[in-house]
């Protein structure tokens, strides 16, 4: 009984089931030690096998265009840019570690995604984040945000990487339960790559940069639980971040990757030296033998379930070339940083664990990193959502610019710029838009390309329809490329979810999957790499459904880029697309009407990429002067933040519009931009879009600073700047 009793409790600790150590002891033929457990259930865990998720991951869009790797083949997802030039770039989440250390966890959730892409030779030239949290009435939710910013802020700043842009997102259902996803986008020469396969026997095998603590320690199957009153005992599962050490390690990776010296090299994130050389190996088909006694561990008396499980940060596996360690370690010695062999890569397709002169563990490497279960969870499809019928006696009672106003100062609407003043976006001297517009975008240092690059999610919309909401995510990355300029090509996903094992749950997932990969394909928009976060739960209660989507578009003359700012007066300011006046789901039906069911505006595929398409070539043509699509808060929210970025404000024409005022100037529907355009050009334009069927509204002209309706001035633009930029300030100062 005993033994019984002890192990429920050892499966538990390793967060394994019954019947995956049924299936661990079958491939072993035997009952598995302390450290072999460790290392399955990190390996097994959700956060390293996606055991729940592969199987739709499969049907994304994962290869052809300009991708260089299919998805999931290295560290990051890789794209062709022309010219011999490629960029790498991912997106991941670090959601649990960040609820406990926030500080800690967002820090090195940035240091993570940084070596995820400089491992693959790139050099990291721009991060961007994707963040949620709960009320910030309520204190700890205060908190958390607070030190997740200070944590990205001062890992990016130290590093020397500029962080670009990103989206904050307050609501109820992230309370106690922050998401924390970080993206980084690299610059690399298209045929550099060094990849995370091993080739070759008896390659000596080294661990390089920090030394090896007991933080970290089970952080991957950490990640893989729900958050409980008990995670706060948990925070030796946080890892601790050096950026300056990343900042050496960077420098020497790449100085080393120079000579053709590394043969595969891969980042210990997740799981530690576990994953790292179990992945090494079995891409390559290997085996793998190393001596933990070898490995340089900060802390005393360390075992070998310590070693194998730390999560300690700013730490690489590499697989030299033989007759290279002379060379390898010049560098790293050069750069100051700890340099050792630790072991080498076999024939025999097993992972060898030696310590102390004994051997600890054996495990066949293909039968512990592609045979972890799979598992088909049972799902539950959502219904579309009834479309509430609003009723004119709801309307009778609210002024327009009272409404604006009140939207202007709601949490995700309200401006960013106390998070945004945080971080360094002008390091590197490449940064040519900074955050607070559609995209941040850097120059390519040295030529006249740019890289624009987006973070989107609308977990509102993926709540009340996923298949709907996964779509529209997709397509607001691809608006928000367009809208500086940039052709989109390719997107990175972080996937964050509730439990799996709850079918309402994997039906989020399922259908907001099923979504993104029919836009992706449609727009010709593939994912080249991603992320799956699942048991997104405190309490037994799940966010909701909160796909992130990365996007990069290519920019081949960066001055041609297009910004948000208004630009001259009495200039024309076009709305693009048809709007039609879907309040469901919308901010002003949550602010104004306190209605939050309905379902989300629906998503045409085919208009989205031909607008998309249309306005391009107007950009190519030189015939844009500012644009900035409508989303969150509709063509009036849109228009004010162009009126602020650009001090200018706007007469606008009388509605043409079967719909009353509030719902055209507040409804959200999809593919939809506002463009200023010259006088000169009008004719021009409206007959390009003609031709493309491309459906247009003239709103009005830009005017010095009113914002003029019905022929009277109601608003300045300081009026509006009182109204979005002081919640949050006043907010975080409180």
């Amino acid at each position: 009984m005993d033994k019984l009793n002890n192990l429920k409790e050892l499966l538990n600790i390793h967060n394994l089931n019954n019947n995956e150590y049924k299936k661990i002891t079958e491939i072993l033929k035997r009952e598995p030690n302390l450290l072999e457990l460790g290392i399955y259930s990190v390996m097994w865990s959700e956060h390293c096998s996606y055991k729940s998720s592969i199987k739709m991951l499969k049907t994304l869009p994962r290869s052809g265009g300009r991708l260089l790797v299919d998805a999931g083949e290295e560290n990051a997802g890789m794209v062709d840019l022309g010219d011999d030039l490629a960029t790498a770039f991912k997106i991941e989440s670090h959601n649990h570690p960040s609820a406990v250390e926030p500080y800690e966890g967002a820090a090195t959730g940035v240091g993570g995604i940084m070596r995820d892409v400089f491992t693959m030779g790139a050099r990291p030239i721009a991060s961007m984040n994707s963040l949620r949290f709960g009320s910030l009435e309520n204190n700890r939710n205060k908190f958390l945000l607070d030190k997740v910013v200070e944590g990205i802020a001062d890992y990016g700043n130290c590093l020397g990487i500029p962080t670009v842009g990103g989206e904050v997102v307050v609501e109820d259902c992230y309370s106690g339960n922050p998401l924390v996803n970080a993206m980084t986008v690299g610059i690399m020469k298209k045929n550099d790559l060094i990849s995370a396969i091993a080739t070759g026997e008896d390659n000596p095998v080294y661990i390089v940069g920090s030394s090896t603590g007991r933080d970290g320690i089970h952080g991957a199957t950490f990640a893989s639980e729900e958050l409980t009153e008990e995670t706060e005992s948990k925070r030796s599962n946080v890892q601790v971040g050096d950026p300056f050490t990343e900042k050496l390690l960077l420098e020497a990776c790449l100085e080393l990757m120079t000579d053709n010296s590394i043969i595969a090299i891969q980042d210990m994130g997740a799981a530690g030296l576990t994953s790292s050389s179990v992945e090494m190996a079995s891409k390559g088909k290997l085996g793998i033998k190393l001596d933990l006694t070898k490995v340089p561990c900060r802390e005393e008396n360390m075992t070998p379930y310590e070693i194998m499980l730390s999560e300690s940060q700013e730490r690489m596996l590499i697989v030299l070339e033989s007759g290279k360690e002379k060379h390898a370690k010049k560098i790293f010695d050069k750069w100051n940083l700890d340099f050792s062999v630790i072991g080498k890569t076999t024939n025999t397709k097993k992972i060898e664990l030696i310590f102390n002169n004994e051997k600890v563990a054996e495990i066949p490497i293909d039968l512990l990193a592609e045979s972890a279960p799979v598992y088909d969870r049972k799902w539950k499809k959502t219904k579309i959502p009834q479309n509430i019928k609003f009723s004119r006696d709801q309307f009778k009672t609210l002024n327009l610019i009272d409404c604006l106003k009140k939207i202007l100062n709601s949490p995700n609407i309200a401006d960013k710029q106390w998070i945004w003043d945080q971080y360094d976006h002008t390091v590197m001297g490449d940064t040519i838009q900074k955050p607070g517009g559609d995209s941040g975008v850097v120059r390519v240092h040295g030529t006249n390309k740019a890289i624009a690059a987006s973070v989107d999610s609308s977990a509102s919309y993926c709540f009340s329809h996923p298949l709907t909401g996964g779509k529209q995510v997709v397509c607001e990355s691809w608006r928000n490329l367009i809208s500086v300029g940039a052709n989109p090509i390719a997107i990175t996903n972080c996937l964050n979810f509730g439990n799996p094992e709850k079918e309402k749950n994997m039906g989020e997932f399922v259908e907001c999957v099923e979504g993104i990969s029919e836009a992706a394909k449609y727009l010709d928009f593939p994912v080249v790499s991603g992320n799956v976060s699942f048991y997104n739960e405190t309490k037994d209660k799940g966010i909701k459904p909160t796909p992130a989507i990365g996007g990069v578009g290519l920019i081949k003359d960066y001055k041609n880029m297009i910004s948000m700012d208004f630009k001259s007066e009495n200039n024309i300011v076009l709305v693009i697309g048809k709007t039609e006046g879907h309040l469901e789901q919308s901010v002003f039906a949550k602010e104004i009407l306190d209605e939050k069911k309905g379902p989300p505006p629906e998503v045409n595929l085919f208009n989205e990429k031909n607008i998309g398409l249309t306005l391009l070539k107007l950009v190519k043509e030189g015939l844009i002067e500012s644009a900035h699509d409508v989303s969150l808060g509709g063509i009036l929210v849109a228009i004010s933040k162009m009126c602020l970025k650009g001090n200018k404000g706007v007469k606008f024409d009388k509605i043409k519009s079967l719909i009353n005022k509030f719902e055209f100037y507040f409804g959200e529907d999809q593919g939809r931009y506002i463009i200023e355009i010259s006088q000169n050009n009008e004719k021009k334009i409206t007959t390009i879009l003609k031709e493309n069927s491309v459906h247009f509204d003239k709103i009005g002209i830009i005017t010095k600073k009113d914002i003029i309706i019905n022929s009277e001035p109601i608003l300045t633009v300081d009026d509006l700047r009182d109204c979005n930029k002081t919640w949050l300030k006043e907010y975080m100062a409180s």
